[in-house]
């Protein structure tokens, strides 16, 4: 139940001139609520605001200065319990400058430290401290690994509890908070964050060589949620409320690739009510950016991977600007219920896309949805694999089951109900809700309250328990299949049976045709059938990294050194971890042939990698 521990409900304290106007957000008290990657109490004491004014060392490789935290605490709360993961901390005192007392913890490998502050009375405690140049969360870029080649640049990536490198905080997604920042950085070098703009397009002279920006963020949001990025940026306008940043080289493609987003938006909130959030930028990064892409409120994070020329991977904007709403507004209240994000989030995009370009285009996302899904249930062991569960240990779910198996629940109700029924429940429950975290139990909870409403028969008919914490999928899954994808599987069956590849004629294909006719290929080729469909398909050339990604995992399939140029050149100019992941994976399951070139690949590649790709390849290549 989303309540506000009634210990702290009467207390709320104020900040700087850039201080939080929304009320403070709640923290949900059941059991299940309990995050387990979090060292905070928050049933003690709590953040309520953060205000950084930080120092971007590019040659250093560390983010220095101060965090101003407002802390809600209990009747007779000692202390305050944060996260830190590998930060210096030079000292912490209180709003008038007095020491408090602290001590760091045990640094544990995944979770970073517990930074355990005495309060003595304090409302404020003002934290000094610089991040590590190993910091989790953000990665520094050497001018040649950017488009321009002239400059360095900075990004982070905070979700899912990376934000601890670089920010003392409460680092839970149940721990909503608002922020404020002040960020100095070298003079030629442009910041963005995921918050307001308080001074418009250019910083404020900050001594020679250096400009400081500010920025701010009114609304209660959960922590890895805050999001930075340095560099030689431009910015493009999209629409009145929309536009792009990126290096100047790319900024006009990347604005074309982006073009239909206010359509998107209009989509969006004639579906389930007001954008909340005021701009809607984006932010297209190097090609080390590690996922499609990141939901940062007012700038979404983009791979530079989507800029195909034909708007074919517009689906990865949809979905980051659905998270506006299942995500940002609602909130898992821990990564045990990643899918009331990405579940929720994935099903949104498919009717932003539908709504956008039709119903054949969004035909076409859902049926290879259903094709992933089903692909990662094979892979996690089959139906009764613990990892098919919606909701289990956190990080645990097998593949991208969060996105596929979530969505397939949402759109298994909406066929059940009907979608005018369910699409007002969902608005409402988006209403209830907003800027607040969430469980599964809770949207349970919520969906019998206002959905079912004792109907006993539609209750037993959706199977909801199952969905949510059984293994496997239920018997009542809808499937939607592609006309589209029928014709290209069509063309799929010529060349199995033997069939030229010539007859395929992929002229005008999108990504997911690609896709589809690529993932469809039996694993095991003879070397002359892979001549074949990369010297008619032009495979090894492809511009499309979708493309060349599905090609890699045929070619190490099989072993096809032909194939390794193109390979090195992809693993070495990709950093998107859906893209790469794979490739290496695949080597290293052929044994002898391919552990060597992953690990002298890995070696190459991996200071063009963000941190947490890079850490996580380097176990992957270590077995």
């Amino acid at each position: 139940m989303n309540i506000l521990l009634p210990a702290l409900a009467a207390l709320m304290t104020t900040s700087s001139a850039l201080a939080q106007t929304a009320p403070v957000a709640p923290i949900l008290t059941a059991p299940e609520a309990k995050d387990v990657w979090t060292h905070a109490r928050p049933e003690i004491a709590r953040v309520t605001h953060v205000d950084l004014a930080l120092r971007a060392d590019f040659a250093a490789k560390t983010m220095s200065g101060t965090a101003r935290l407002d802390i809600l605490a209990a009747p007779g709360a000692k202390e305050i319990v944060l996260d830190a993961d590998d930060l210096d901390i030079a000292a912490i005192t209180d709003a008038a400058g007095k020491p408090l007392p602290f001590t760091l913890g045990e640094r544990d490998k995944e979770l970073g430290s517990a930074l355990t502050i005495q309060l003595n009375g304090a409302q404020r405690i003002i934290i000094r401290y610089s991040s590590k140049p190993g910091a989790s969360a953000l990665q520094w870029l050497a001018p040649e690994l950017t488009a321009g080649k002239a400059r360095p640049y900075l990004f982070s990536q905070g979700q899912p509890i990376n934000n601890r490198s670089w920010i003392p905080t409460q680092d839970s997604p149940g721990i909503r908070q608002t922020w404020s920042a002040a960020i100095t950085v070298p003079a030629d070098l442009v910041a963005v964050m995921s918050g307001e703009r308080i001074d418009g397009a250019k910083g404020t002279p900050a001594g020679p060589g250096w400009q400081t920006f500010h920025f701010r963020m009114d609304k209660p949001v959960p922590p890895y949620l805050i999001a930075l990025a340095v560099g030689d940026l431009a910015f493009k306008a999209t629409g009145p409320r929309s536009g792009v940043w990126t290096e100047p080289s790319q900024l006009d493609a990347a604005a074309h690739e982006v073009g239909d987003v206010e359509k998107m938006i209009d989509a969006a909130q004639a579906l389930y009510g007001p954008y909340r959030w005021g701009r809607y930028d984006m932010l297209v990064l190097p090609p080390s950016f590690p996922f499609g892409g990141m939901e940062n409120p007012t700038l979404t994070f983009l791979t530079p991977t989507i800029v195909t020329g034909d708007r074919s991977n517009t689906d990865v904007v949809a979905h980051e600007l659905a998270h506006s709403w299942s995500g940002n507004l609602v909130t898992n209240a821990t990564w045990s219920d990643s899918w009331l994000n990405e579940g929720f989030t994935t099903y949104f995009e498919n009717r932003i896309m539908e709504a956008v370009y039709g119903p054949d285009r969004a035909a076409i996302y859902a049926d290879l949805d259903w094709d992933g899904l089903n692909k990662d249930i094979t892979e996690a062991g089959g139906a009764d694999a613990p990892t098919t569960r919606l909701h289990g240990d956190p990080g645990a779910t097998a593949g991208q089951l969060d996105y596929f198996k979530g969505s397939t629940f949402l759109r298994t109700i909406e066929r059940a109900v009907g979608r005018a029924r369910w699409d007002a429940y969902l608005k409402s429950y988006f209403d209830r809700h907003a800027f607040q975290p969430q469980t599964t139990a809770g949207f349970l909870a919520d969906l019998r309250a206002n959905l079912i409403k004792g109907d006993a028969a539609l209750e037993a008919k959706l199977q909801l328990d199952r969905w949510a914490y059984q293994p496997g999928l239920p018997d009542n899954a809808v499937h939607i299949p592609s006309a589209t994808l029928a014709a290209v599987d069509a063309r799929l069956a010529t060349v199995k049976a033997g069939g030229p590849v010539s007859a395929v004629q992929p002229q005008g294909w999108s990504t997911q045709q690609w896709l589809r006719f690529l993932n469809g290929l039996p694993r095991q080729q003879s070397p002359e059938r892979l001549k074949e469909l990369d010297e008619t398909l032009g495979l090894s050339a492809s511009s499309n990294a979708y493309v060349r990604s599905a090609w890699a995992e045929l070619a190490i399939a099989n072993r096809y050194d032909p194939a390794i140029p193109s390979i090195r050149a992809f693993a070495t100019s990709v950093g998107r971890g859906l893209l790469i992941y794979p490739v290496y994976r695949g080597l290293m399951a052929q044994g002898d042939w391919g552990k060597p070139i992953a690990r002298q690949l890995y070696k190459a590649a991996k200071a063009g990698y963000h941190p947490t790709v890079a850490a996580g390849l380097a176990k992957l290549v270590a077995e």
